[in-house]
């Protein structure tokens, strides 16, 4: 996928919310939810990857120079385009940097809420336990993709359930987004369930997947998955 200018004097590319601003009404990050925040994080990646095929489809990266050796634009690039580009990746990867900060205190926010919810049923408090809309938001989270499939070792028990590079795993086994705790959750469920069948859901682009995998070390390689995640 590659995005392209019909001027070299205007760069076309797509341009998001500004720093502390949502891309859809620009109300503040700082009032967003936390369902808002994700949402968010989402389509910084998804631009983020965006702009990345730009500067794939010029042949560069973002390290790539830019001037001959004695100083001068070189003639074999659009200059502009990849310069509005980087500029652009830079702005949003601050903007990420930002987005994961405030989910990762919500998050804790969150925790703090529902023990303290579960702390009053346990006490017997008549009081409200929860606000409002808070069960809409756990069942949101629970179902927010937390890791992403970097690579599939073919042959191996991840290749074998039918996992694939891309995927983005919402549930694995009973870890999710609230409870997988940087992903080790999920290298606990693998190493009690040597042998087992493990429940796996994925999003594979807009399609929703359930998969069986069956981790196991007789497959012939390393680890018992045979597949590279990386946490969302």
């Amino acid at each position: 996928m590659g995005l392209y200018m019909d001027d070299i004097h205007t760069p076309t590319v797509p341009s998001g919310p500004t720093t502390g601003q949502r891309a859809a009404d620009g109300v503040g990050k700082d009032k967003l939810s936390l369902m808002d925040l994700i949402a968010e994080k989402t389509r910084v990646e998804e631009e983020l990857t965006a702009l990345g095929s730009v500067l794939d489809s010029h042949g560069v990266n973002m390290n790539t120079p830019l001037t001959t050796f004695d100083g001068y634009p070189r003639d074999d690039l659009d200059i502009a385009q990849i310069r509005t580009t980087r500029a652009r990746i830079v702005y949003l990867r601050n903007d990420y940097k930002t987005l994961m900060s405030k989910i990762e205190l919500g998050l804790h926010e969150h925790h703090a809420s529902y023990q303290a919810s579960n702390s009053s049923l346990a006490s017997g408090s008549s009081q409200e336990p929860m606000r409002s809309g808070s069960a809409a938001t756990d069942q949101g989270l629970i179902d927010t993709p937390f890791a992403k499939v970097n690579s599939v070792v073919p042959g191996s028990p991840a290749d074998d359930a039918g996992l694939k590079a891309g995927d983005r795993v919402r549930r694995f086994g009973d870890v999710n987004w609230l409870n997988h705790e940087k992903l080790s959750k999920v290298a606990e469920i693998v190493q009690r369930n040597q042998g087992r069948n493990v429940v796996v859901k994925v999003v594979r682009n807009t399609e929703e997947l359930t998969l069986q995998l069956i981790p196991r070390s007789n497959w012939g390689g390393r680890g018992l998955l045979g597949c590279h995640l990386l946490q969302a």
